[in-house]
């Protein structure tokens, strides 16, 4: 954006420029004075708002976090002005004097925000008014706060998104690493959340990659929707200054302009669609975190969580609490309630702008903060745990993980699978009841039936290490497929990440 706001001061103007002062605009010796009594946009109002209305109603207490991109989208609006000839280039270049002194008073935080002023436009064009004198009042000539407060929050979502594909570049990077060193580690994979089939824990961390690349591909398609320019619908009809809407979408690096005037200054789906994504993506989180929380208990003991990523308890001094997935966890549900929130806000708005769009920010504005906050403790807390592969290989050993393995087995020698599945489950069933493991059954207590199809190559299938070494096809967890998804991982990262 810093870059996009230093082109904006040195562009040259478009050669459509027209020549003189048309339009009927007058110098401004000539502007009419406006009463003091007068309240800001109270010209048709015979009483001044209700100081309960103007707290009520006022959203710069949470709006004026979009003072970047007003300031751009202003700026790059006078540069439209100044080529299309409707404001001079001495008044163009007092107002981008004065936006960056506004710019630089709100960053060394010696702005007076404003309650009386409403939002964060007119608290910013107000103040340059001040500064510049008349000419300010001239910044806001062919737009209207609804396509202004539309751009800059597309301005800001757009920013907000390649933040958050940076760091889910970050983190699928550091899932493929974690997975690379444990591509040979056996884990339980489970089912109902009961030991099922031997995997490894590589394996199991590329699910993961899977989820968080999938929210990345909807978040760049999500981009492309948010970087449309409203400016130039102004109120909801467009104007008649004939703004070059082409020209000032190039400025601002969007890919094109929103088509309807009506729809440009109504539309949110973009930012109920990022909504989703996040939610979705928080829900990706929550399931992870949930597995966090469970392999870092004492009844799993597969994981270590860094002590920094924890927290102790405030009676029980033995404690390690995994505070951060846990609340990682729980912000899923803040954020689908965000999502909600937004959906319910649009469900019964008649088309064009209504005031009720207020609202959209604040849900907005957390799940951005939200979804970033989650992404950063996620990036500093899973290639720090510490893998405890002795218990992982013990709970798979005790687990009759390998009973499929015994089917299958079956199978090759010719008996029919639900025949197979049967003669396995009386075997498991023997086991248990002599406190015994499969591979610790005799090859007589397995032809149990006196069929001797069993032979004693079934010990090797019988292994964790067999078992996840013959599922070795595309997508399985055998170690060499585990390498060969990290490699094609890594293809998929590398390209984004330039």
């Amino acid at each position: 954006m810093a870059e996009i706001g230093k082109l904006l001061g040195i562009l040259t103007p478009s050669p459509h420029k027209r020549t003189g002062r048309d339009n009927n605009m007058k110098e401004e010796n000539d502007q009419p004075k406006v009463s003091k009594k007068t309240s800001l946009l109270r010209g048709r109002f015979s009483e001044t708002t209700d100081r309960f209305v103007q707290i009520f109603t006022a959203s710069v207490d949470f709006d004026k976090r979009l003072y970047r991109e007003d300031i751009l989208g202003s700026l790059a609006h006078a540069q439209m002005l100044a080529t299309s000839g409707i404001i001079s280039s001495d008044e163009l270049k007092d107002i981008q004097r004065g936006l960056d002194l506004v710019r630089e008073e709100i960053e060394t935080c010696e702005f007076k925000w404003r309650i009386d002023l409403e939002d964060v436009h007119m608290n910013i064009e107000h103040r340059l008014t001040e500064l510049i004198g008349l000419t300010g009042k001239k910044l806001h000539t062919g737009r209207s706060r609804n396509d202004q407060v539309a751009t800059d929050l597309r301005l800001h979502l757009r920013n907000a998104i390649d933040e958050v594909l940076e760091q889910e570049n970050r983190l699928l990077t550091a899932i493929a690493n974690l997975a690379e060193r444990h591509a040979e580690t056996i884990m339980p994979g489970f089912t109902h959340l009961q030991a099922a089939q031997p995997i490894t824990f590589g394996h199991h961390l590329m699910a993961w990659f899977e989820m968080l690349a999938r929210d990345r591909e909807r978040l760049l398609s999500c981009r492309k929707r948010v970087n449309r320019l409203p400016l130039g619908a102004a109120a909801l009809a467009g104007t008649p200054y004939l703004p070059d809407r082409q020209y000032v979408a190039g400025l601002l690096e969007f890919e094109g302009i929103c088509e309807n005037s009506l729809d440009a200054v109504s539309d949110r789906d973009f930012a109920i669609e990022f909504c989703f994504v996040a939610s979705l993506t928080l829900t990706h989180f929550s399931r992870w975190c949930e597995e966090l929380v469970l392999w870092s208990s004492q009844q799993f003991e597969f994981i270590d969580l860094p002590d920094r990523f924890c927290t102790g308890s405030s009676i029980m001094p033995q404690k390690k609490n995994p505070d951060v997935p846990e609340l990682i966890r729980g912000k899923s549900g803040r954020v689908n309630g965000n999502l909600i929130s937004l959906l319910t806000l649009m469900k019964s708005q008649p088309l064009a702008y209504n005031k009720d769009n207020q609202e959209d920010k604040e849900p907005l504005f957390d799940s951005i903060d939200t979804l970033k906050g989650c992404l950063t403790a996620l990036e500093g807390m899973l290639p720090n745990i510490q893998v405890n592969e002795a218990k992982m290989l013990d709970a798979t050993l005790r687990g009759f993980t390998t009973a499929t393995d015994l089917a299958d087995y079956l199978v090759n020698k010719g008996i029919t699978f639900r025949d197979a599945h049967e003669l396995v489950g009386a075997a498991v069933q023997y086991a248990i009841q002599h406190d015994k493991q499969l591979d610790e059954l005799t090859l007589e207590e397995l032809n149990s039936d006196g069929a001797r199809i069993i032979e004693e190559d079934v010990y090797s299938v019988l292994t964790p290490v067999g078992s996840v070494a013959s599922r070795n096809h595309d997508g399985a967890t055998a170690p060499q497929q585990v390498r060969l998804a990290i490699a094609r991982a890594r293809e998929q990262i590398l390209p984004q990440a330039d």
